[in-house]
């Protein structure tokens, strides 16, 4: 079966949603997964929705003199089936560039504060990614969600790309942990490799994996912007 994806382009992409087979056992497996998938992240979220809020206060205090401006950024991303939705996380830089970067263009890293550097690192600016968990836009693990702009234009130019909209976007994901920060068109194909092979590989141990692979991300810095 294919799905039609319309982006802003006007342009329809299909997806194959064809991803389980059609027997009854992986038909169980299928909900099975999804249904564990779903317990877990809404687990993850509600563990971590008091240290966001703690988290939050801290930065709207330090934010005057490190950080100057709002205390969130939030973003229009493509996610499952092409949909958009409004991603948030802290904000890490000037609120002085465009709303999107183009999808070529470098990380403007002058702009980055120095308390957002530090957020950055520590992957902390992503905590709010799980609202948006709890409301069904995201997972935590996942292939990481782009720009809905970018995702248009890599959507017709990078291979494999597409597969990503048949699941949920992840907070991490194993292109995050693999691959390291996506910033050019080489990059990108890179991640698209990844991602699709978590797609087709989905399992509880290889999400089990991705968690443990993410915090030696997060201790050691990897892959940062």
């Amino acid at each position: 079966m294919r799905q039609e994806v319309i982006v802003s382009s006007g342009r329809a992409v299909a997806t194959d949603m064809n991803m389980w087979a059609d027997g009854p056992s992986f038909k169980y497996h299928r909900f099975s997964f999804a249904l564990t998938k779903r317990l877990m992240d809404l687990s993850f979220a509600l563990l971590c929705l008091p240290i966001m809020l703690v988290l939050a206060f801290g930065i709207f205090v330090a934010n005057p003199i490190w950080n100057p401006g709002k205390l969130f950024f939030r973003q229009r991303r493509m996610g499952r089936h092409g949909k958009p939705f409004t991603m948030w996380k802290f904000r890490t830089m000037l609120d002085n560039g465009a709303a999107v970067r183009d999808a070529n263009a470098p990380l403007d890293a002058d702009r980055i504060t120095s308390l957002g550097r530090l957020l950055r690192r520590s992957k902390l600016d992503e905590l709010p990614n799980i609202l948006n968990i709890l409301t069904g836009d995201m997972s935590l693990i996942g292939p990481r969600p782009d720009a809905f702009e970018h995702a248009t234009e890599y959507a017709l130019s990078v291979p494999r790309y597409r597969k990503r909209f048949t699941v949920r976007p992840g907070i991490t994901g194993l292109a995050q942990v693999r691959g390291g920060y996506a910033d050019n068109l080489r990059s990108v194909r890179r991640k698209a490799r990844y991602d699709s092979f978590y797609i087709r590989n989905r399992s509880i141990l290889l999400e089990l994996s991705i968690i443990f692979a993410t915090i030696g991300v997060v201790l050691s810095g990897f892959g940062q912007r």
